[in-house]
Order: structure tokens, then C-alpha cells, then sequence
């Protein structure tokens, strides 16, 4: 499997097929958000939180709600509300052990995205978390973030893969999610029965 493969072990080798970055992409990263930073947030409904174990364990996870759903506690500080979900907790329990995360907000149809590095902490109580209310649903617990760095990155990805425009998106090129969950984790429940559960209007049910 190894044949023919070159890897690269060194910066000095990334280096010779990747020139250093322009200075002022270099140094584009800020400690402190800046008030064009707090607008993102407050447009922004969607984040992916990546996170890594004390043994290199690695996860990202989505975070979803609706529009500013990220509460900003200071210049520094950030919190972002936990949801009902699958309850795996995989991004949760890597923080315990190591408390760094990236960050990337993204705003619909926008190809730019707001990167934040930082260092989480699990909050399960506090003032601000009636701010973090949603349909009546007030979290259970928030990760709150103190940045340690902030900047703005380009859409050439977005341009690239075309993840906005609509006549590119092929959603019925994979089985449903019934489907999966069947091959998955529920074999032994029928595809009328998950595509039920599934089904958006039942599944929405769930989200608070």
C-alpha cells in the first residue's frame, strides 16, 4: 500500500511545496474579538467545534441554532449552549482532559468563515445561561471559550467545492438517513418505521 507514496515529515520539507504565508496572513490573528466579529456571531446559526483528547483523540462537532445562538460574555469569552442530541458527549469529554478547540462559524451562502482558537471549559451553571434560552429550553450545559486567537478566513474552499449554489447539490446521491441508521444502528427496526422517526416533522419535535 506504501509503494509510490512520499510523505512529508518536517516543516522545512512542507515547506519547499508550501512558500510561508503573505505577512499579513500571517499575522492576521487577534486576541480580542472586534465588533465585525461580534456581528458574524450574531448572524451566525451554525459552528463546528473541533476538539482533541489528552491521547490525540480527535473530534469535530456541529453546533446548531438559530441566528446568534453564541452568547458573547466579553471580548475574550464566548458561550455556546448544548442541545438534545445523541448524548455521546465525544467533543465534552476530550475538553475535560484538553481544554483546546477551533472553532469555524460559518453564515449560509457566505464563503468566508470566522475562525476561533481557544481554550473550553464545561459550564453547567450560571446567570447568562437564561440568555441561552431557546423555545423554552434552557441548556443543561455551555462550553465557554477564552480565545486565544480570532481571524477571518477566505471562501476559496466554498469556491471550490461550490457548497452554496443550489443546481450542484445532489442530496438523493446517498440512501436516506432511515437507510443508514438501518445499516448502522437500528437493524432491527423496519425502513417504514425509521423513515417515520425520521421524517421531518416528527424529527423536529426533538430538537428542544
Amino acid at each position: 500500500m506504501s509503494e509510490g507514496i512520499v510523505e512529508v515529515t518536517t516543516e522545512a520539507e512542507l515547506r519547499e511545496i508550501l512558500p510561508p504565508p503573505l505577512e499579513r496572513t500571517a499575522d492576521k490573528a487577534r486576541p480580542k474579538l472586534h465588533e465585525m466579529d461580534r456581528r458574524w456571531l450574531a448572524e451566525s446559526p451554525f459552528v463546528l467545534i473541533a476538539t482533541s483528547a489528552a491521547d490525540g483523540t480527535c473530534d469535530v462537532s456541529p453546533k446548531g441554532d438559530p441566528a446568534g445562538f453564541t452568547l458573547v460574555l466579553d471580548d475574550t469569552r464566548i458561550a455556546i449552549p448544548e442541545r438534545p442530541g445523541n448524548r455521546r458527549a465525544d467533543g465534552f469529554r476530550n475538553v475535560l482532559s484538553n481544554p483546546h478547540v477551533g472553532l469555524i462559524y460559518l453564515i449560509p451562502g457566505r464563503g468566508d468563515t470566522l475562525r476561533i482558537n481557544g481554550r473550553a471549559r464545561l459550564v453547567r451553571e450560571a446567570p447568562f445561561f437564561d440568555d441561552l434560552i431557546v423555545q423554552g429550553n434552557r441548556p443543561k450545559l455551555a462550553l465557554v471559550v477564552d480565545i486565544d486567537e480570532i481571524f477571518h478566513h477566505c471562501q476559496k474552499a466554498f469556491m471550490r467545492s461550490k457548497l452554496w449554489e443550489p443546481e450542484t447539490w445532489t442530496p438523493d446521491a446517498m440512501p436516506s438517513r432511515a437507510a443508514i441508521s438501518k445499516t448502522f444502528e437500528r437493524p432491527e427496526d423496519s425502513i417504514a418505521e425509521l423513515e417515520a422517526y425520521y421524517a421531518p416533522a416528527a424529527y423536529s419535535s426533538g430538537l428542544y
